[in-house]
């Protein structure tokens, strides 16, 4: 029956215990979601062949990207960084170099190109191709961060 008791009647300890229990909840929240919601965040968009970067929720940069050409694809979705490797050759595609590889979802990667020609249009077997020296401010953030998040749209 205490329960039904209006909280000036509780006892002094019990009354205590509800702010206190709050305080708790608010910090384990607070601990929970910061880091979700700070940090790095590329998010791209396929239809316009962009890259825009965020860090700690402002936007830091707008690039051009080339993402998968036609037969191939860029998966859509949110992922984190799995791996990070300054410099990968691809078991894949003939040892082609990929400096400053994100890894995200098994092989697919945010990394530098050569063909740079070729950014702002879907040139890619599916990974998600950068000017060398964005590709290495990215590799940058995401060390210093601790890893990035990874936002793909149609």
């Amino acid at each position: 029956m205490s329960a039904l008791l209006p909280p000036t009647s509780a006892s002094p300890q019990h009354a205590l215990r509800r702010p206190l229990a709050a305080a708790c909840f608010i910090l384990a929240v607070g601990m929970i979601a910061g880091p979700v919601d700070a940090g790095v965040l590329a998010r791209v968009d396929q239809s316009s062949q962009r890259m825009r970067v965020y860090v700690e929720g402002a936007l830091a940069y707008d690039w051009p990207v080339s993402t998968a050409r036609t037969g191939y694809v860029t998966p859509n979705g949110r992922y984190r960084v799995g791996r990070m490797e300054r410099m990968w050759y691809s078991h894949k595609y003939h040892g082609s170099p990929m400096p400053y590889a994100l890894f995200f979802r098994g092989g697919y990667a945010i990394h530098g190109t050569g063909a740079v020609q070729h950014l702002g249009r879907r040139a890619s077997h599916g990974c998600i191709r950068l000017s060398p020296g964005h590709a290495r401010e990215l590799f940058a953030l995401a060390s210093s961060y601790g890893g990035a998040q990874i936002s793909i749209r149609p």
